[in-house]
């Protein structure tokens, strides 16, 4: 009995001295002790930080470094920044144009078969033909393409021109002023651009999303001023379709005061004017396709 009850003392005395440091409370730079601390302490990796912190130490023996294993990850693929979206021209009248660019998914592989998809698929340009838009374009097709396809556009870029004495360009670039070219569809050069074609490497990774469509605007201005016909933000007579639409033909909403007004209608007292242009609104909430794109040429 007497052996009972002093197995019974020293479990109370046990307890109570666990109890009590368990759980102490903390003191100037001591933060004290806890109970299950992992319950209220992320174990996580702390990003960009590359030495070990107390509460994370389980891991040393890992095969990767713990600078790997902190550093900011890409992406998952598909991923879609907030605000970017891919837009139509095909309804002008009620579509609502945000200014777009970087990253936008392109749903069309590598392939031949892919190739031919985006060519039928992809017709219309989301941006219109802006004068903007065409000095952008120029500036970049003669940086990434002039130097294969020209200035002109006619295939007799620098690395193949008979003038240059160290050309040895292994194959004959596009020459975009050919009829083969002027009847392709934008989805031809959107895919090029993207994916490459032949020996020629794609360029998604070095022009951003707007960035293809205006080199595309431009290729077509390239095109019209050799058949002499117009492609500007005034006119277009290059194509037919809605695929190129010229900036100034998009049709502006009236302008409302206070912002909540439709159709012109004043409502407020305030009077503030907020133009809602067809092209783009500033704080970026608008509805678009998804990008699909297209090829550009299949001179490479």
């Amino acid at each position: 009995m007497n052996q009972f009850k002093n197995i019974l003392i020293l479990f109370v005395v046990v307890t109570t001295l666990m109890t009590i440091t368990a759980c102490s409370g903390p003191e100037g730079n001591y933060t004290g002790k806890e109970y299950m601390p992992d319950m209220g302490h992320s174990v996580a990796y702390e990003a960009n930080v590359y030495n070990y912190y107390y509460l994370n130490t389980w891991d040393a023996e890992s095969v990767k470094t713990l600078k790997e294993l902190s550093n900011p990850r890409l992406p998952v693929t598909g991923t879609i920044p907030r605000g970017y979206a891919g837009t139509s021209h095909s309804d002008n009248n009620n579509s609502i144009y945000v200014p777009v660019n970087g990253s936008v998914p392109y749903y069309f592989t590598n392939t031949d078969a892919e190739r031919d998809r985006a060519m039928k698929e992809i017709i219309d340009n989301p941006f219109p033909i802006t004068a903007a838009g065409l000095a952008e374009g120029k500036e970049l097709y003669n940086i990434m393409c002039g130097i294969c396809h020209g200035e002109k556009g006619d295939g007799n870029g620098w690395l193949v021109d008979e003038t240059n004495l160290n050309a040895k360009y292994p194959a004959v670039p596009a020459n975009f002023l050919q009829d083969t070219f002027y009847n392709s569809s934008n989805g031809r050069y959107y895919h090029a651009i993207m994916h490459g074609k032949g020996v020629m490497g794609g360029y998604s990774d070095k022009i951003s999303y707007e960035e293809r469509w205006q080199v595309i605007h431009y290729i077509h201005s390239l095109q019209a001023k050799e058949k002499k016909l117009a492609y500007s933000e005034e006119e277009n007579t290059y194509t037919s379709s809605t695929a190129d639409v010229p900036g100034a033909s998009i049709p502006k909403m009236a302008k409302h005061e206070d912002g909540h007004g439709h159709d012109g209608e004043s409502h407020g007292e305030e009077g503030h004017e907020h133009d809602h242009d067809v092209e783009g609104h500033e704080d970026g909430h608008g509805h678009g396709d998804n990008d699909h794109g297209g090829d550009s040429g299949n001179g490479h």
